[in-house]
């Protein structure tokens, strides 16, 4: 247990869990990470705890039976918010005679999260012929650490922890932050225990034969002075209430209906990983970025999420726009690198950010989120045509624009970033690692700093922005912003292509010189459509070659380099988001076949991965007859725009096209890969119409039929090249 330790250095002494399989649990502001048999141990391990607005609130939990460890039998989720684990014992210790069972003690764990409690109900079941008695722990601790000092931060100095509180049924943990906060910790028991102390609950019970007994623990993290002393729902009411509440947010999805089933869980398990990672902060929702150390809004995670989601889950765009907007920068701060109308990277809850140790409250370093806010509300546009969400955004897009239109002097120069916060980012686009923006030779670039898909980014902006403009009216303002596209077109190429090696550079450093390491980042200049068609085949080829590709996806960075590594976290890994990404770019140029290959690889590999839910990142190695892939070891998952990932390349792979503000589906050259024959839409929203398509794959060829619509006037094209 860590309650309270002798010096700083002991506290942050972080192990870590020998198990690498864990079950991670997310639901609105709380999230847990176990190990299999659904204990937190070693007591304080880096990436396990129950946290609660990014503060680790649970760091030591343990059911402690008689004898040896218990074997685990299986253990599941059925949905990221809840988890069955089922373990057994022998009867070693109970004096079994040799034709007794064996396994006689079936103990079954499930745990859920529900109204930020994590409840652990334990079901005790005797299969001995005879009556047992048994005695057992539940063993207990909180470190309080903010969630950056689980990553690895070290503070000069920690709060004060206060003497736990016990009463007969539950213990109070507390902690005294930095912040004048106090951190809480309840545990409550039913039954209650025969003894309880600060760090352990010791239980007895008598099994008769075939007899079930239940003792649940809940457990709930709180801040403040006013303790939340919630009702002790019984346990099935909060596993139905964590169901409505996922049937809700599915109601006003479209369905996937896949006839391959491992295609299909990938599908469903992306779904409810998206609806589990949504927080609420201040009254309004957002879909934060990933488990265990993104729990949190991020402006580019969320708004990348949202476009993958948006012909699916609808609802998350409007989420993250009202959020970023209420959040959108008005003054000009240094140390959180706040602009007037650039949005924000990161927002923390933590005590931390709470004592003005880290910046993050929010955090603005980040060079394409602003393009990215006006790119998604121009795709929401696209996708629903709602006029009074749009009046709602306008105001947040012209800041946005009047940032982007700052920073390119009107279009004429290259959005770029330099840290201006001694404790902020040194790279501010999405490889934000030290060394995500290198040379080939593994020198890193140096500031300012302009990224080659932060221009794309820049070119859609002005493009969406101008779309938006012409819609509320703005002629004038449209006219200008839409004035920016072409030069900025020729600029981008000018100054990125690289004769030597026939494909663009990742960026200029702040010489101007370019950095012409090969990787996945010019790929977003076909999803920003910012690439003469002339160049995009030829991008494609590169994107698909084998430096590039490892046949379960595209590289960050192609093999070869010296800076190339497949382990590393963005100089060759395999990010699924940024894939599809790529892929759809390549679908609207006309490059099916390359969206298709991109799909085909990603789904193979979700085949690799627990619940076929792909995670942040994998690593970057070969796919052979004989060679199998390789995880990457302290990748988030769920990760929001991994999950969202699926759904991106479905749209590329299907070719469809939204124009709502015209009534409109495009339908352009369908592909289904190889392992499925039949996929539905059940349900997607265009406008105000609800549309069902049907996409059956004969050979080579895929067809695509219309099979309902309704809600609204629609006109779906079907073009097949």
């Amino acid at each position: 247990m860590i309650s309270a330790p002798a010096s700083v250095a002991e506290l942050l002494e972080l192990p870590q869990a020998p198990e690498p399989e864990r079950l991670v649990l997310s639901r609105g502001n709380i999230f847990s990470v176990t190990i299999t048999t659904g204990n937190i141990v070693p007591p304080g391990a880096r990436d396990l705890g129950v946290f609660h607005q990014d503060t680790r609130h649970l760091s030591y939990y343990e059911l402690v039976l008689p004898g040896p460890s218990p074997t685990r039998l299986s253990a599941e989720t059925s949905s990221a918010v809840a988890a069955q684990i089922d373990l057994t014992t022998t009867d070693r210790e109970f004096g079994g005679l040799l034709d007794e069972p064996i396994n006689f003690l079936h103990v079954r764990r499930k745990q859920i999260l529900d109204e930020d409690d994590f409840v652990d109900q334990l079901i005790f079941l005797n299969y001995l012929g005879r009556p047992v008695d048994l005695e057992f722990d539940v063993r207990f601790g909180a470190d309080f650490a903010d969630v950056f000092e689980v990553r690895g931060a070290r503070r000069p100095r920690r709060g004060e922890y206060l003497s736990p509180q016990v009463r007969r049924d539950r213990v109070e943990l507390r902690y005294r932050g930095l912040d004048r906060e106090e951190y809480h910790t309840t545990l409550r028991f039913t039954p209650e225990p025969v003894a309880l102390e600060a760090s352990r609950a010791h239980f007895r019970l008598r099994l008769d034969p075939g007899e079930a007994q239940v003792q649940e623990v809940v457990i709930t993290p709180w801040r403040g002075e006013q303790d939340p002393d919630r009702p002790l729902w019984p346990f099935d009411v909060r596993v139905a209430r964590a169901h409505r509440e996922m049937d809700d947010f599915q109601t006003g999805c479209a369905r996937t209906r896949c006839d391959n089933n491992i295609i299909q869980r990938a599908f469903e398990r992306a779904l409810s990983d998206v609806f589990a990672l949504r927080i609420c902060h201040e009254s309004r929702s957002i879909v934060g970025a990933g488990i265990p150390w993104f729990a949190a809004p991020f402006g580019r995670d969320s708004l990348i999420t949202s476009m993958q989601m948006l012909g699916f889950a609808p609802s998350l765009s409007g989420e993250t726009l009202r959020f970023l907007g209420l959040h959108q920068g008005k003054n000009y701060e240094t140390m959180r690198e706040e602009e007037p109308g650039k949005i924000m990277h990161e927002l923390r809850r933590g005590e931390m950010v709470r004592a003005g140790e880290i910046p993050h409250s929010p955090y603005y370093g980040s060079v394409d989120a602003t393009p990215l806010y006006v790119i998604l509300a121009g795709e929401l546009y696209r996708w629903m045509n709602e006029k009074s969400l749009l009046a709602e955004a306008w105001p947040h897009v012209v800041a946005s624009m009047e940032w982007i239109e700052r920073h390119t002097e009107q279009g004429t120069r290259f959005l770029s970033y330099k840290r201006v916060s001694p404790r902020g980012l040194e790279n501010q686009g999405w490889k934000d690692s030290r060394d995500g923006v290198s040379f080939p030779d593994g020198r890193r670039a140096q500031a300012p700093v302009s990224l080659v898909e932060v221009q794309g980014y820049a070119v859609d902006a002005y493009r969406r922005g101008a779309q938006l403009a012409r819609a509320m009216g703005e002629l004038e303002l449209a006219d200008k912003w839409l004035s920016r596209v072409a030069p900025l077109i020729r600029q981008i190429d000018e100054a990125f292509w690289n004769e030597e090696t026939s494909f663009y550079a990742l960026a200029l450093d702040g010489s101007g010189r370019q950095v012409p390491t090969i990787s996945s980042n010019p790929g977003h200049l076909l999803w920003s459509r910012a690439v003469p068609e002339e160049r995009a085949s030829r991008l494609a080829g590169v994107l698909l070659g084998p430096e590039m590709y490892s046949g379960w996806g595209i590289r960050t960075v192609g093999r070869g380099q010296t800076v190339y590594n497949p382990i590393s976290y963005h100089n060759g890994t395999v990010w699924p988001h940024d894939n599809a990404v790529v892929a759809l770019g390549m679908s609207r140029y006309g490059l099916h076949d390359a969206a298709m290959r991109v799909l085909e690889g990603m789904f193979a590999a979700s085949e690799h991965f627990r619940y076929q839910r792909l995670p942040e990142l994998f690593c970057g190695t070969g796919r052979g007859d004989r060679e199998f892939l390789v995880h990457y070891p302290v990748s988030c998952s769920p990760q929001a725009w991994a999950s969202g990932a699926l759904f991106m390349l479905l749209q590329a792979a299907l070719g469809l096209d939204p124009n709502a503000p015209e009534g409109r589906l495009r339908i352009w050259n369908p592909r289904l890969p190889a392992s499925v024959r039949r996929i539905e839409l059940r349900s997607m929203r265009v406008g105000q119409a609800l549309v069902s398509l049907r996409f059956t794959r004969s050979g080579k060829r895929t067809h695509a039929d219309v099979l309902d619509v309704h809600g609204g006037p629609l006109r779906v094209e079907i073009e097949v090249d």
